[in-house]
């Protein structure tokens, strides 16, 4: 069965680069501190217990593709990508929710460090690539699409946010990873 993504349309492509416009959608998120290739790992088990069932319904809810509510013991499904996004020296990681579910119809959290929050429609910048999520490949494909960015005359609204599509044991040439940076609306679609 297919892992649901965050809706976009791409407005530019580029090869590897695009310019896209994402709708609105909702994630769990939670913050830790720690080293750039840690973070992900330390912020999963809050996150992946959230969706199953470590809420105030104890509902579970299926991964999504960056991670919806009904009755008592349906599923939410995984969505992706899993989202990591440094702020100051924390990283903000987060499961997108499934679109079924609304700010208000999703399981309160147990755990205090897990919260929910509403992201709005916006424009992303993004580069797509695969290999292992480490560092190092982050910071060569964020060179990429930074200078990409700066040659379309984009502007920045934000921290660049690294989105990993697959699960562990996916082979690391086979796995989906991209950047995205939030840019202002281009005024060529104003």
């Amino acid at each position: 069965m297919a892992t649901e993504e965050a809706e976009y349309t791409a407005v530019l492509t580029e090869g590897q680069l695009e310019l896209r416009r994402y709708e609105p959608h909702i994630v769990a998120e939670t913050m830790v501190s720690g080293e750039f290739d840690d973070a992900g790992n330390k912020a999963f088990r809050p996150l992946f217990k959230y969706i199953s069932g470590n809420n105030q319904s104890r509902q579970k809810l299926a991964m999504t593709s960056p991670v919806a509510q009904g009755p008592a013991s349906e599923k939410i499904s995984m969505t992706s990508p899993v989202g990591q996004q440094q702020k100051g020296d924390r990283w903000a990681v987060s499961f997108m929710m499934p679109k079924e579910y609304s700010i208000e119809t999703l399981p309160e959290p147990s755990d205090p460090n897990v919260i929910l929050r509403e992201v709005p429609a916006r424009y992303m910048a993004s580069i797509q690539y695969s290999g292992l999520w480490s560092e190092r490949g982050y910071a060569k494909n964020k060179r990429k699409l930074d200078d990409w960015i700066d040659n379309k005359g984009y502007v920045r609204k934000g921290e660049a946010i690294w989105a990993r599509y697959d699960p562990p044991f996916m082979p690391w040439f086979l796995r989906r990873n991209e950047i995205l940076v939030p840019v202002e609306t281009p005024d060529s679609l104003n």
